[in-house]
């Protein structure tokens, strides 16, 4: 929006630009005093987001909405169909004050209207200004407030700042008098800012000038200090005309302001008004005592307000002896009279520029006795009630009252007053005449109060309540258990509900006890087992008690049975039994259900609908293989208790065939082996294992050996010489098989079997182990009864604490835990039976790395070679020696490197050595378990002779790399805009690196501060720091080096900020 400068016709416009939202617009009008009038405003609302506001001005700044009375009234009317806000401001009774110019503004978001009519009254003078409302508070005048200050002694500018809520009169003034120099004729602005300009607190200020030159740039100044652009100020350029914009002005915003375009500046004044200050908490009517200390306090709306304090119409202030203080705490404002006399009576006003308030201050010159205070009565139904009072001052009269109303005697109210006693007398109380009751002693300042409670016994009405015939109530469990009680009793008794001893509260969140007028209330959220027995609700209040007991039984599901167990399967078939639940949940179990399902699957099949009464079931049609499990529910009258834990899983298998292919093994004179083979049709069970049965011949009772997963036995501890029968069962979960027998008995006898012995494939040749290393050879053997084994090595027993031997009845062990080279030998084995044996031998090799090698000589030095000679170790590690490590190194650097890594002879020659080098050697011996520990070292060295001969390097002509500068890239003309930083770049080549330099209109500008120059691998870039329209024109970047140069140019246009 444009700011509109003070003038005496027009009042400021201090908000957006206008909208036009007014339909019809108030117009100005005429009345005669004493007359009515009425100004009509309407508003299109079908196009706003937002509810319009309204708001009625007189003069500049006086809101009329605070007058609104006797004088003023202001109504708002909308209409649905065409929604149209038709806003009416009536005046009542014209005085002459009212005439003048007045203002209606209507806003709805960021939309805002607002115009302007006159008021003229004929048939008065306005020498007096009186409000428009009922309060008598003087309104705003229609001059001018800067011609009123400017008329006006200077000993009324502060009365004029309270009248017309000017917070800052000092600054108000000094701004004044700057108003009042005249300015020069100005060739940079056309248009300047007027010298004040008024805003409303929160509301936006746009300042305007229009200056000459287009493209000038303007500076805007607050209090002398620039603006810069933030979210509350806003710069905006639009053609010649530049604008400030100023948001949600604050109290701070109330400062010079200037704009500055070059050497001239154009100054005005902002004044931020802040709303008027209302009167939020009124002063109250009080009666004090002639000496006491007596304090009236209201509440404003602003902190920091100026209120003006009057009795009787006349203008209070601080006199000589300090009679009137006058406190103020933030929005708080207090008139202290110390010590109260009979002259402080009357009407005291407290004003502000947006209201006032007024209260009056009664002072009793004698303090009246009292003798007897009446007292708090608690009286039952038809009882009297009789209120007694007496005071000092027989003629002192008084009135009664019930609940701040007085009291009038009638039929059954009596008020008699005789000598100093007071008293009133209500025959036959009911309930209403409870309440307060006071007694005020006329021309003092203190009452007397007492209260009458009325008293009703309690009392429980249980014949509304519904009972079974033993006069217990049943609920199921899960379900809300509600006692209603209804009760009567005044005042309303206390309720307390038990069960048992104990009291009954609001603890788990499940329970609740309410209390309402003529009821009680007892609920519990989902009601279980526990909460059922006895519970007594007693009801208490001043006039006695009354208890009452109600018996509660929860009835609920029986609890599920136990885990079913299988008894037995069939090839589709189980045998399934349970056992009952522990509770019935109240009510006898009529049956169970029962449920299985496969053991991967989710999904559970209910087996039987109807109830099944007895604990075992058989049931049917399963698939054999297939892993199952049951589950069991108990019924009652209620309901299904929850489903049983599952059962363990089961299989419904039939036995398998026989097993086949029974019989002996071997035998002994106590023993048998038998063995068999497994069944040929296993079913889909896994076998559990064979069962092997035994008895003597002839005899029915068979002995059971126990379960094995073999298909195979040893039977032990048997008669010798008896004869035996023999059988095996196969077992799964579905039993044991047919038996398999031996077609015929075993006589119990063992039978006599040669030695030998079986020496393994490996063993036939020389064992060859290393040192250190773990011996363990296992010889299977064969010979019945059990033969005596003897181990011998080379002739000799063997020494126990070297060598372990193992023998059992089939293979004898021979372990050496870390051998040595000692073992070395040959290792015999004997089995004899009797007079029957069998021998075998084994060799063993026990190996170990080689000695060094010895007496390391130089047989000769020729040339580039050297001849070396050695003799092989004295130790070879009990094995071959398989060649020799030959190793070289040079004295300088004691560096070893291999010339030989396998060498078989004992002489050899090192060759290509380095001339001028002198030589040492070392060589190990190895084995087929590796390198020597130690080499063999050579005891002399062998030098390499230098040959006499010159190396002359060859000679080359040196290459001329130099190169003229060239420019590989040009430069390009630009066109920047102004204020924002822009770079020209170009690249250039040239051996010696070129000298560049960069001219604007062949001026050299290497030196200036605005411009920065950079080089980087041949890209030359020139930076020119934020340009204006002076920095346009021609520039060139020339490249020199010894070879040349070379020169490039471009153009640079500046652009302006703004067009």
């Amino acid at each position: 929006h444009f700011p509109v400068p003070f003038s005496e016709s027009q009042a400021p416009d201090t908000k957006t630009d206008l909208t036009g939202l007014f339909t019809e617009k108030p117009q100005s009008g005429e009345v005669a005093v004493g007359e009515n009038i009425n100004f009509v405003a309407k508003v299109n609302a079908a196009s706003l987001l937002k509810k319009p506001t309204i708001k009625w001005f007189k003069g500049k700044w006086m809101d009329l909405a605070s007058k609104s009375g006797k004088n003023l009234q202001l109504k708002e009317l909308y209409d649905r169909n065409s929604k149209v806000y038709t806003f009416e401001m009536q005046i009542i009774a014209a005085k002459p004050s009212f005439a003048g110019a007045y203002r209606c503004e209507v806003s709805s978001r960021d939309k805002f209207d607002s115009c302007n009519f006159d008021l003229t009254v004929h048939g008065g003078c306005p020498h007096t200004i009186q409000s428009l409302g009922a309060s008598q508070v003087k309104s705003e005048p229609d001059e001018d407030v800067w011609e009123i200050l400017q008329k006006a002694p200077a000993s009324e500018y502060e009365k004029i700042a309270f009248q017309y809520g000017i917070t800052d009169l000092r600054g108000m003034l000094k701004r004044l008098k700057k108003m009042k120099k005249e300015e020069k004729k100005s060739e940079a602005f056309l248009k300047k800012l007027d010298p004040a300009y008024q805003v409303e607190k929160g509301h936006k200020m746009k300042l305007c000038i229009e200056v000459a030159n287009e493209d000038v740039d303007v500076k805007w100044l607050k209090n002398g200090q620039e603006i810069q652009s933030t979210g509350r100020y806003i710069f905006e350029s639009v053609g010649n005309k530049r604008y400030l914009t100023i948001n949600h002005c604050s109290l701070s915003d109330d400062a010079t302001y200037t704009c500055v375009v070059g050497n001239e500046k154009c100054t005005t004044e902002l004044f931020v008004k802040e709303p008027p200050v209302t009167i939020t908490s009124h002063l109250e009517d009080q009666m004090v005592m002639k000496g006491e200390r007596v304090e009236l306090e209201c509440e404003v709306s602003e902190e920091g307000a100026t209120v003006k304090w009057e009795k009787d119409g006349v203008e209070l202030t601080r006199d000589e002896s300090f009679k009137y203080r006058f406190k103020k705490d933030g929005r708080k404002h207090v008139l202290i009279i110390n010590e109260a006399t009979k002259e402080d009576c009357g009407h005291y006003t407290v004003k502000t520029n947006g209201g006032e308030s007024m209260a009056e201050l009664m002072v009793s010159e004698k303090e009246l006795e009292v003798y007897q205070n009446i007292a708090d009565l608690t009286v039952k139904a038809k009882d009297e009630a009789v209120f007694k009072c007496e005071v000092s001052d027989e003629t002192v009269k008084g009135i009664w009252y019930k609940n701040g109303v007085e009291v009038k005697a009638d039929a059954r109210t009596h008020i008699t007053h005789i000598g100093r006693i007071h008293k009133l007398t209500i025959d036959d109380v009911k309930p209403e005449d409870q309440g307060d009751y006071t007694f005020v002693p006329e021309g003092y300042a203190f009452n007397l109060s007492a209260k009458l409670n009325f008293l009703d016994p309690p009392k429980i009405h249980l014949d509304c309540m519904g009972h079974t015939a033993d006069s217990t109530i049943v609920v199921v469990a899960g379900n809300k258990l509600r006692l209603d009680v209804p009760i009567t009793g005044d005042p309303a008794p206390t309720v307390v509900w038990t069960k048992g001893e104990k009291v009954m509260t609001e603890g788990d969140g499940r329970l609740h006890v309410e209390s309402t007028k003529g009821h009680c209330i007892f609920t519990i959220e989902g009601a279980d087992k526990q909460d059922e027995g006895l519970y007594s609700v007693i009801v208490r209040n001043p006039a006695g008690e009354d208890k009452a007991d109600i018996n509660v039984k929860v009835v609920d599901a029986p609890d599920p049975p136990s885990a079913p167990r299988i008894l037995s399967v069939g090839e589709d078939s189980c045998v399934v039994q349970w056992d009952p639940p522990k509770s019935d949940g109240g009510n006898p179990i009529i049956g169970y259900v029962l449920e299985r399902k496969k053991k991967k699957s989710y999904r559970w099949m209910r087996l039987n609908f109807d109830p099944y009464t007895d604990t075992t079931y058989e049931a049917k049609r399963m698939i054999e293989g297939v892993e199952y499990e049951m589950r069991v529910y108990a019924v009652n009258a209620i309901g299904m208790s929850c489903h049983s834990a599952a059962s363990q899983p089961f299989i419904p298998v039939a036995p398998t065939s026989e097993p086949v292919g029974l019989c002996v093994d071997d035998i002994s004179d106590t023993t048998v082996s038998l063995k068999w083979r497994t069944p040929e049709h296993l079913g889909s069970s896994e076998l559990d294992g064979y069962g092997v049965e035994y008895c003597k011949e002839g005899c029915e009772y068979w002995a059971f050996e126990g379960l094995t997963e073999r298909t195979s036995v040893i039977i032990r501890d048997l008669p010798t010489g008896e004869k035996m029968q023999f059988r095996v069962r196969a077992y799964n979960m579905a039993g044991p098989s047919a038996p398999t027998s031996l077609a015929q008995a075993v006589t119990i006898r063992e039978i006599m079997q040669k030695p030998k012995i079986w020496i393994p494939r490996n063993l036939r040749q020389t064992l060859i182990k290393k040192v250190e290393e773990t011996i363990n050879l296992v010889i299977p053997f064969q010979g019945k009864p059990r033969p005596v084994i003897t181990w011998s090595k080379d002739g000799e027993h063997l020494n126990p604490k070297q060598v372990s031997v193992r023998n059992s009845d089939t293979d004898t062990i021979l372990f050496i835990r870390k051998s040595e080279r000692k073992d070395s030998g040959k290792y015999e084995v004997k089995l004899q039976i009797e007079n029957v044996e069998d021998t075998a031998s084994i060799s063993i090799q026990i190996v170990d790395l080689p000695g060094s090698p010895e007496k390391l000589k130089i047989m000769d030095v020729w040339g580039f070679n050297v001849a070396l000679e050695w003799k092989p170790p004295k130790d070879n590690g009990n094995c071959e020696i398989t060649g020799y490590m030959v190793q070289k190194a040079d004295k300088k650097t004691m560096e070893w490197y291999t010339v030989y890594e396998l060498y078989r002879r004992t002489n050899c020659v090192v060759a290509d050595l380095i001339m001028g080098n002198e030589y040492i050697f070392r060589i190990y011996a190895v084995n087929m378990v590796g390198l020597s520990l130690e080499p063999c070292f050579s005891a002399d060295s062998a030098y390499i002779q230098k040959t006499g001969f010159e190396y002359k390097p060859p000679t080359y002509k040196e290459h001329d790399f130099s190169e003229v500068p060239k420019f590989t890239h040009p430069l390009v003309s630009r066109s920047v805009i102004a204020g924002y930083n822009a770079t020209l770049s170009c690249s250039v080549r040239g051996i010696p690196k070129p000298k560049v330099t960069w001219y604007k209109n062949k001026m050299d500008i290497s030196n200036e501060a605005k411009y920065r120059m950079f080089s980087r691998q041949g890209v030359l870039t020139l930076e020119i720091r934020k340009p204006c329209s002076f920095d346009g024109g021609v520039y060139m970047c020339k490249a020199v080096n010894a070879s040349g140069e070379d020169v490039v140019e471009c153009k640079l246009e500046i652009r302006r900020k703004y067009p």
